[in-house]
């Protein structure tokens, strides 16, 4: 690995290269699935939790209009509940009736109309449903075997905690069903394709992770098999669809809540065991998420997580964890109040593009405190960005 591609957080690129040229690969047009994307920068899906009994606030209008206005290649939108049953909080976002889709289609219509494009994402987050905010009790939360690691600081203890019911195969087959209902409104409504949200340990992340899945039955056992469920949806949704609608996966090492050493995936290989089977399925992009894109995936290599993923799956790749800020979002799992902006992990990024390591870069935080961030990047603008706190967070703007 070069010396460019082994930035930090801030100060640590030692590359030669101008703003000018080295930001310039990131603003190369791109196609995922037949989409065409206008550059290879994406806005990462972010919960804003502004809905009311999961419809979202028209405030979502301009907020993602902004973002597109700005110069952002591709929008991938807040987690949308896939069903009640999968909402973390009532202020979360769904799919459902014609209250929510219709302003749904006019965030789309609004982002296309500033030549944006903008993809949904799909969100259940199983057994941690009730841990997130007020939520309907008469409804159980589910996961595939009900119990979810404990800990005491930094310590696993077991055994592990009951935090609903273990999924039976009707679960799985009304919640695959539920899916693919999902994609196809999102389609028919306008949307350029969806995200399932498989990381951080909320539902199909529960499925991989073989610490939340103990089934015995075909969606247990090894890696590869942990991975049937979310196969299954795929495939579900995929012939809802077309074929030429993109769907694509996050994935995660790190689990909430704050569990950011329990890791599943311990060697590049069991990445490879993890990822065949969903590049089987269909998978059109893998969204990498990390909270420091930079950090090597495993201690045998400097490789970071996208860039193995875009070895082992030639599937488009996007990297994402701290683009554009001047350290890691947290440090514990409490929020920082303010980072500064910071363009110095950009550019190593933009050195991976093109040298095709990895497709697409995830800008999360930074793009909330500046809608406009990616056009400052591209016109050398960076010392114009505005520092991200928390308070940006209270409201859509």
């Amino acid at each position: 690995m070069s010396e460019a591609l082994k930035v930090g957080p801030a100060g640590r690129n030692p590359s030669a290269w101008s703003p000018a040229s080295s930001f310039a690969p990131l603003f190369t047009p791109f196609y995922v699935n037949g989409c065409a994307l206008a550059n290879r920068i994406v806005m990462a899906p972010m919960t804003r939790s502004c809905g009311v009994d999961g419809v979202v606030s028209d405030l979502a209008i301009d907020y993602y209009r902004r973002r597109a206005e700005g110069g952002t290649g591709l929008i991938l939108t807040e987690g949308i509940a896939v069903n009640r049953q999968g909402a973390p909080a009532r202020d979360i976002p769904e799919l459902v009736g014609a209250k929510a889709t219709s302003v749904w289609e006019r965030v789309v219509r609004a982002v296309h109309g500033a030549g944006g494009k903008i993809m949904a994402q799909l969100w259940h987050t199983g057994l941690l449903r009730g841990t997130q905010g007020e939520v309907d009790t008469s409804i159980p939360s589910i996961g595939p075997s009900g119990t979810y690691p404990g800990m005491n600081g930094d310590v696993e203890i077991e055994p592990p905690v009951s935090l609903g019911a273990a999924m039976t195969l009707d679960d799985i087959k009304r919640t695959i069903a539920d899916c693919a209902r999902f994609a196809d409104v999102a389609r028919n409504i306008g949307f350029d394709g969806v995200e399932v949200h498989g990381a951080h340990g909320y539902l199909f992340d529960q499925f991989f992770w073989e610490r939340t899945n103990r089934r015995t039955d075909s969606y247990g056992g090894d890696i590869g098999q942990r991975t049937k469920f979310a196969v299954e949806t795929i495939g579900a949704m995929r012939e809802a669809t077309a074929a030429d609608f993109p769907i694509g996966l996050r994935f995660s090492q790190w689990k909430m809540p704050g569990y950011y050493q329990l890791r599943p995936l311990h060697s590049s290989e069991g990445l490879g065991q993890f990822l065949a089977p969903l590049v089987e399925s269909g998978v059109d992009f893998f969204d990498c998420s990390t909270r420091r894109y930079w950090e090597p995936a495993f201690p045998d290599s400097p490789l970071t997580l996208a860039q193995w993923t875009k070895r082992l799956s030639g599937t488009v790749t996007m990297a994402v964890g701290s683009v554009g800020l001047s350290g890691p979002l947290m440090t514990t799992y409490d929020e920082i109040g303010t980072l500064a902006a910071a363009t110095d992990n950009v550019t190593a990024l933009a050195k991976m593009v093109a040298t095709q390591e990895i497709d697409l870069v995830g800008v999360g935080r930074a793009i909330i405190a500046n809608p406009d961030w990616a056009n400052r990047v591209k016109r050398g603008e960076a010392d114009q960005l505005v520092p991200w706190d928390i308070s940006k967070l209270a409201q859509l703007h």
